[in-house]
């Protein structure tokens, strides 16, 4: 019998990310949010029928960007790809994004799972969540576990 060996890195040691989340635990449902101010490369594998995704072409190897700044992880299905509306707000506020020349362009790539059937369906991730998650990622980093 072949045993593999397993290796698990914490997401918190994948650095230099900030991570930021906020849930309405009464709903079900929250956004997490992983920052790199410079910038960080990214990869997808997107599986499904009906993937809730947002900007999921920057990930491709023949984009123009080689980086992005922000991925955001949430609830709500297609509805809550609102939430990175936010984290664009958040970041240009920041200063952090792409240099167009004209302006900076906070690349946010996002993905959400389909959970309207656990809490609340009617209350989903919005802006003003992907925007508080992106602060307290730069602010004060909390971490932790969600549906």
């Amino acid at each position: 019998m072949t045993r593999q060996l397993e290796i698990e890195i914490p997401i918190t040691e994948i650095g230099p990310v900030c991570i930021g989340q906020v849930e309405d635990t009464v709903a079900a449902t929250g956004c997490t949010v992983l920052i790199s101010k410079e910038g960080m490369p990214a990869g997808l594998d997107v599986r499904g029928g009906g993937p809730a995704s947002r900007e999921s072409e920057l990930l491709k190897p023949l984009a123009a960007a080689n980086a992005i700044h922000a991925i955001v992880l949430a609830g709500g299905s297609a509805f809550g790809l609102g939430a990175a509306g936010g984290v664009m707000d958040y970041l240009e506020e920041q200063g952090i994004g792409y240099d167009t020349g004209f302006a900076r362009v906070p690349l946010v790539v996002q993905s959400d799972i389909y959970d309207l059937s656990v809490g609340k369906s009617d209350i989903r991730p919005d802006a003003a969540m992907g925007y508080e998650a992106a602060r307290r990622a730069l602010e004060s980093p909390d971490y932790r576990d969600g549906n």
